[in-house]
């Protein structure tokens, strides 16, 4: 049930400012201008969705009450199917509007892949994965820099670190963090047997400078060496290749992609202080609720996130039991079909730790397999 005193709150709010928005003494002051003019922005829809909820639901009352009479009973009962359906729309809609925003989901983000158990198959596993966020990426018209990686010998990746930005970059990957299974037989494999490999995958907020402080001169350990790895001259010419040990807590970050040294440390920095805000913000999750933890995409990374099953051409999401038979053009970058259904999944999970409001969402597809 839609609070509604919760929503007429938010309208009043929104006539308040409007008429702070006209006021000279606001207009004169820029960022108090822009400021009340985003949250302004930020209501535009509820107030908008709100007004047609209520116009519907009038509508409907009326229609239902009208049944009463013979002579209009045929006219409404044509009417209300379809008022029902837009105000059923309206209240899901509205109740997904009164969340929060999350503080992270503008952000862009350190995307991290790496390759776990089932040898040099886990690694093109691992190649994969990154090769399907790639494509992802260039569908959205993100930017996808490579940070650093650690090829192997048969084409995959140990690890390959990237940065990724563009438009809701966090909010639309966030749940992607976790252990992906593959089951295909490797190009290896001379009984045509199915393996079973798996990759982790990290994605971590990008933290600004001033969220996360570090004292250089005293938590840092910064050296620089030839860059390693396979082709090009400039490669091994340039004494391009950063590492940065961060002594408080022995993290250590590379980065050799660039063949400039100040870019490679701009890099590693932004990657480091990506995994002390991840590292902050887990300790602050942690101490809120248990079943706050549990919730999807909190960043447990033992947890076994999906599974691609390539005999079967089959894509499973554990956590909100989805099953897909488009295996092949998942992996080449349509991610949609699960990332949506995650994003609501979440959404209505929020709604009823923070709201109260069950939403009756459940499972959205079918069962997944868990051979």
């Amino acid at each position: 049930m839609l609070p509604i005193d919760k929503l007429e709150a938010l309208v009043h709010r929104a006539d308040e400012l409007d008429r702070l928005l006209c006021e000279p003494g606001v207009a004169s002051d820029n960022a108090r201008y822009r400021k009340l003019t985003r949250e302004r922005a930020q209501l535009e829809a509820l107030v908008t969705s709100f007004a047609r909820y209520k116009l519907v639901k009038k509508n409907l009352d009326e229609d239902r009450a009208a049944l009463a009479d013979p002579e209009l009973r045929e006219l409404v009962a044509d009417e209300i199917p379809g008022l029902e359906r837009e105000e059923a729309e309206l209240s899901r809609a509205l109740t997904f509007m009164l969340l929060p925003p999350d503080a992270n989901d503008d952000r862009d983000v350190v995307l991290e892949i790496r390759a776990a158990e089932g040898g040099d198959e886990a690694t093109l596993f691992a190649a994969d994965l990154f090769r399907m966020y790639s494509r992802y990426a260039e569908k959205r018209r993100w930017k996808l820099e490579v940070q650093s990686e650690t090829s192997t010998e048969v084409g995959g990746f140990r690890e390959i670190i990237a940065l990724v930005s563009g438009d809701a970059v966090y909010s639309t990957l966030r749940f992607e963090g976790g252990v992906h299974r593959v089951q295909r037989v490797p190009t290896t494999e001379a009984q045509g047997r199915v393996h079973t490999s798996t990759a982790t995958v990290v994605v971590l907020p990008e933290a600004d400078d001033v969220e996360v402080h570090i004292d250089i001169d005293k938590e840092l350990q910064i050296t620089k060496a030839a860059s390693g790895g396979k082709g090009g001259q400039g490669v091994n010419t340039t004494n391009s290749a950063v590492q940065i040990v961060h002594l408080p807590t022995g993290m250590i970050v590379k980065c050799q992609d660039e063949r400039s040294q100040i870019k490679n440390l701009a890099r590693a920095m932004k990657v480091l202080r990506s995994r002390l805000l991840d590292i902050e913000q887990k300790k602050q999750a942690a101490s809120i609720t248990s079943d706050r933890r549990a919730m999807v995409g909190t960043g447990e990374r033992a947890e076994k996130v999906r599974t691609y099953n390539f005999p079967q051409n089959r894509v499973s999401d554990h956590r909100i039991q989805l099953t897909l038979y488009k295996l092949d053009r998942f992996v080449n970058g349509d991610l949609d079909e699960v990332l949506t259904p995650l994003r609501t999944h979440h959404q209505a999970e929020r709604l009823r730790r923070e709201l109260g409001i069950e939403t009756g969402l459940s499972a959205v597809g079918a069962a997944a397999a868990d051979d």
